[in-house]
């Protein structure tokens, strides 16, 4: 399945047990594997509808991901497993319990919209630790902004938490001009972020639109990401950039996110299945 092009292996792993970490470096593989950003397993819960849990191309398990809640989302709708007329549903991950909002038209799902909480700003909630670094800080609207030379590029990085840790870098000029393989790593991989990071780079196109891309954290390049879509929203609006309304336009197409600025974001945009296989093992 795939949002905006950010594709998973979606497996029911309700009943099974296996070494899920082993298992998505193999099968999300994209030459000797099925090939994804991430597996996506559908849990029990006692919390919510469904339980998810994210593990990504090298085998680290992500606290949360929005496209894959979506995917999710559909997976359920498609294998029978909630009721065909359901107008919303929850769905719990390593950071939180979602709902999920099913939008309609002619009588078929068309869209998934996945009300992704409140944002974190707590420097240990991202996590980052400043004091790690060489750079300097800046509080905007409570909202951390670190300023450092990355590989001889001067970038005031944006931070916040969506239930995992987000980098947004405000630039200028195309985003597609931006050398992502070079900066992505340098940026995932500062010392001021003991888990890593996720980082977008991201350009204010007007009031309601913007354009990206994402290195994902445990990932690479990926031509789409829901939480980071949300980050990127937060960011720019509290910079006071953007309305509350966005649609960010990505390598993958377009989601859209809504953030009144001091309460819970949601994020919306299509939900995909490619194909259905078995895995031989």
């Amino acid at each position: 399945m795939h949002g905006a092009g950010n594709d998973f292996v979606m497996v029911d792993g309700r009943n099974m047990e296996r070494d899920w970490s082993q298992l998505a470096m193999i099968v999300l593989d994209r030459h000797f594997g099925i090939g994804a950003d991430s597996l996506i397993v559908l849990m029990p819960s006692q919390k919510a509808d469904f339980g998810m849990r994210t593990w990504d191309a090298d085998g680290s398990e992500a606290e949360t991901c929005g496209n894959g809640i979506r995917c999710l989302a559909r997976y359920v709708l498609v294998k029978g497993l909630a009721k065909s007329d359901i107008q919303e549903m929850t769905i719990e991950t390593v950071a939180t319990v979602n709902k999920i909002k099913l939008e309609r038209k002619d009588g078929k799902v068309v869209k998934f919209s996945v009300n992704m909480g409140k944002p974190r700003f707590a420097p240990e909630q991202i996590p980052v630790d400043t004091s790690a670094g060489q750079g300097r800080v800046v509080d905007i609207n409570n909202m951390i902004a670190y300023t450092d030379n990355v590989g001889g590029l001067e970038m005031t990085l944006n931070l916040v938490s969506m239930g995992n840790p987000h980098a947004v870098f405000f630039i200028k000029t195309p985003v597609k001009d931006f050398p992502m393989d070079k900066m992505g790593p340098l940026v995932e991989h500062l010392s001021i972020f003991p888990q890593r990071v996720n980082f977008e780079v991201a350009r204010v196109l007007d009031k309601n639109h913007i354009e990206a891309r994402v290195w994902e954290r445990g990932v690479g390049e990926t031509l789409a990401c829901g939480s980071g879509t949300c980050a990127i929203t937060i960011a720019s609006k509290l910079n006071g950039y953007t309305e509350s309304k966005v649609d960010v336009t990505l390598p993958g197409g377009v989601l859209n996110a809504e953030w009144n600025g001091n309460g819970e974001i949601v994020l919306g945009g299509p939900a995909v299945t490619v194909y259905e296989g078995v895995w031989p093992d």
